[in-house]
């Protein structure tokens, strides 16, 4: 028979064995329960709490009428928890690929993407937890999708930018990218006053992540953006894109561009650019189409710049509308030296400074030049706004160029006064010419009216503003008068005429220079002019970038560009219900309106 008995040694060894256990594990729980308590219990507080992002919603834009622009819709987002997804519910598929537009394989290839690779674990892979099946489903849809009761499916608010007119006005509007950054235009402009503001909320979810409302512990809630109603008008920028379309058709230029405003206020109604986009598909848009040429495009502006000098010599009482100027000669003395002359056209002879402008005389614009030199000629230049921005506030815009005198060769001072030597936008281009139909007064091109509510309460408004006085206003009721008789049958934008209508405006042609040579086949063909000449209530400007030109035709700004004028003018004519004047003359009376007494 074995003897019972242990040895002490063994008990002994037994005993603290187990007493070391125990002490172990009781030492375990206190740093579990006391010692890391509190820190686990935050943990697991944390893993069911909720914080859910609460998206505002983006303004509105409207045009002066208050049609819609741009506007943001609430869409839902629709994905799959693979491992949250029950067997019985695959049945249930097909029905979810009708609601969601997308083929039945998508949706089954989802529900079996259970892990992926990551470098977050010692295995290298992860549980996927969400599959996203449709980027923007509306709301009612997926109401109807909730009604399936497929368990792992379900879906996050958001909102959506929606350009219901398409192309409408795109590079002034902007886009919104998907990452929900305002790319440009107004969109990038406005957004302080657009985005609003988000919130947020903690609640609990459950065991598949799902929000559980009843546990909603603290909310704070979004702020929706605020509107923007812009001075455009939705059916004036359809009649300027239209003829834009027309214009590509007919010659196939590199670009386009118009821009209507009324002189009075600054407000643009209108400003359109071929190419264009669809701000709703800005992805598929490269930058050539993207980009705001009215703005950012510089060209010689020709013949239009010819105003400047004219204006600066009549402002400085050097020659008046019926002073000769001798059109035939070749140089001219300035000083100890003698100046060459650019050549015109047609030989003129001596004529009156309202012929040299009527005429288009290169050679009477740089007399006038030489007349007020270097230094004057450059600050009326730099006071028509020609080498600085205008400040329209959407971005990309240039300043163009314009050299100081101390950078001038021997021949700046005759070629400037006819638009060479220098670089300008159809924006800077089209703000000068409203300064002469505001009798002298260049004012700042604004798009924008007011910021406004949901209740329609104005909250901002932007107001004219003018810039500074350029010349008098005797100067430009002259140079009005000389501007009209361009658009006549002896001047050379014969083909802006409207019928009972005074248009006062100025053509512009333009070789650009290709590999440092002045080409005779590639052309910037432009007109800026304004009406009615008594009382100008728009100003319109268009520039096409080298019109391919059938054979036998000039690409002329008033063979090219005056045409698309006189359309949209009397669209606009049509539009605004503008009546007719009796054929008595021009009667030059303005108006006083509200900057006339600003400078």
């Amino acid at each position: 028979m074995k003897s019972l008995f242990i040895s002490p040694f063994r008990f002994y060894l037994t005993f603290f064995a187990v007493f070391f256990a125990f002490c172990s594990l009781g030492g375990r729980l206190v740093y579990l329960q006391v010692i890391k308590g509190e820190d686990y219990t935050q943990l697991a507080n944390q893993a069911r709490k909720n914080f859910i992002e609460i998206k505002a919603r983006r303004g509105d834009i409207v045009d002066s009428k208050g049609n819609l622009l741009a506007t943001t819709r609430s869409v839902v987002e629709v994905g799959m928890d693979p491992h949250s997804v029950d067997e019985k519910d695959w049945d249930k598929f097909d029905e979810l690929a009708v609601l969601l537009g997308v083929p039945p394989l998508e949706i089954q290839t989802a529900a079996k993407n259970l892990i992926r690779r990551s470098g977050s674990d010692e295995q290298g892979f992860k549980k996927v937890r969400w599959v996203k099946l449709k980027d923007e489903v509306e709301q009612d849809v997926y109401r109807e999708i909730r009604k399936l009761e497929i368990k792992g499916v379900y879906g996050n608010l958001k909102h959506s930018r929606l350009y219901p007119n398409k192309k409408l006005a795109s590079h002034l509007l902007g886009f919104v990218n998907k990452e929900g950054v305002a790319a440009m235009g107004t969109e990038s402009h406005a957004d302080y006053y657009l985005k609003g503001q988000d919130g947020w909320r903690v609640s609990e979810k459950d065991g598949e992540r799902r929000e559980m409302p009843q546990h909603r512990s603290f909310e704070v809630k979004a702020r929706n953006g605020l509107n923007v109603e812009l001075s455009l008008d939705r059916m004036i920028q359809d009649m300027v894109e239209s003829e834009l379309h027309s214009i590509v058709e007919e010659y196939q230029p590199i670009s386009a561009t118009i821009i209507v405003s009324d002189p009075k206020t600054g407000y643009v109604l209108a400003i359109g650019n071929a190419p264009d986009f669809d701000p709703n598909k800005f992805n598929i848009a490269d930058h050539s189409q993207q980009r705001n040429r009215a703005l950012a495009d510089v060209y010689e502006p020709g013949s239009t710049f010819k105003i400047v000098a004219v204006c600066g010599a009549m402002n400085e009482g050097l020659v008046g509308p019926d002073d000769l100027i001798d059109c035939s000669i070749a140089t001219m003395q300035r000083g100890s030296r003698r100046m060459r002359l650019p050549s015109d056209h047609l030989p003129l002879g001596k004529i009156s400074v309202s012929k040299v402008v009527q005429k288009s005389s290169n050679r009477g614009a740089a007399q006038l030049g030489i007349m007020l030199g270097s230094q004057r000629l450059y600050d009326y230049c730099r006071s028509f706004g020609f080498g600085q921005k205008t400040h329209f506030g959407i971005g990309g815009e240039s300043r163009g160029v314009l050299h100081h005198p101390k950078r001038w060769d021997g021949l700046t001072i005759t070629r400037l006064p006819m638009g060479h030597a220098v670089s300008s936008t159809a924006m800077q281009v089209h703000s000068s010419m409203g300064a002469v139909a505001n009798g002298g007064i260049l004012m700042k091109p604004q798009f924008m009216h007011r910021i406004f509510d949901d209740q329609g309460k104005t909250v901002v408004s932007f107001n004219p503003k003018p810039v500074r006085r350029v010349v008098s206003s005797s100067v430009t009721e002259s140079v009005t008068k000389m501007l009209v008789s361009v658009v006549s049958a002896e001047g050379t934008a014969k083909q802006a005429r409207i019928e009972g209508f005074d248009v006062a405006g100025k053509t512009g042609t333009t070789k650009k220079l290709i590999e440092g040579q002045y080409s005779n086949r590639h052309h910037v063909a432009s007109f800026v002019g304004y009406f009615p000449a008594e009382d100008p209530k728009v100003v319109i400007t268009v520039v096409v970038d080298e019109p391919k030109m059938k054979p036998g035709l000039s690409g002329y700004g008033g063979v090219v560009a005056a045409p698309s004028f006189k359309r949209v003018a009397k669209g606009i004519i049509a539009y605004l219900g503008m009546k007719p004047k009796p054929r008595d003359g021009i009667t030059l009376a303005r108006g006083t309106g509200p900057n006339r007494s600003a400078l």
